[in-house]
């Protein structure tokens, strides 16, 4: 069973252009995935914005995941003869 970590994230159009950031703070989704790209450690971005928690970094993971899995395209069925 996978957990529901939306409680983690907010878009507001009065908080960073209506961007999806983590609850309470100013740290975008994006922002995260950048560091994560680049390859940072959890620890590095724990270091780098100390309003976060490991809890909320994997929430940034997860929706990632869950985003990318609904992107991308579904295999055609074989055709039965």
């Amino acid at each position: 069973m996978s957990k529901d970590y939306s409680c983690f994230f907010e878009r507001r159009a009065d908080l960073c252009g209506g961007e999806a950031v983590l609850k309470g703070t100013r740290v975008t989704v994006r922002t995260i995935l950048a560091s994560l790209a680049e390859g940072a450690t959890l620890e590095e971005i724990l270091a780098d914005f100390p309003t976060l928690n490991a809890e909320a970094v994997r929430a940034v993971i997860a929706f990632a995941a869950a985003s990318a899995e609904e992107d991308l395209p579904v295999p055609a069925a074989p055709l039965v003869a």
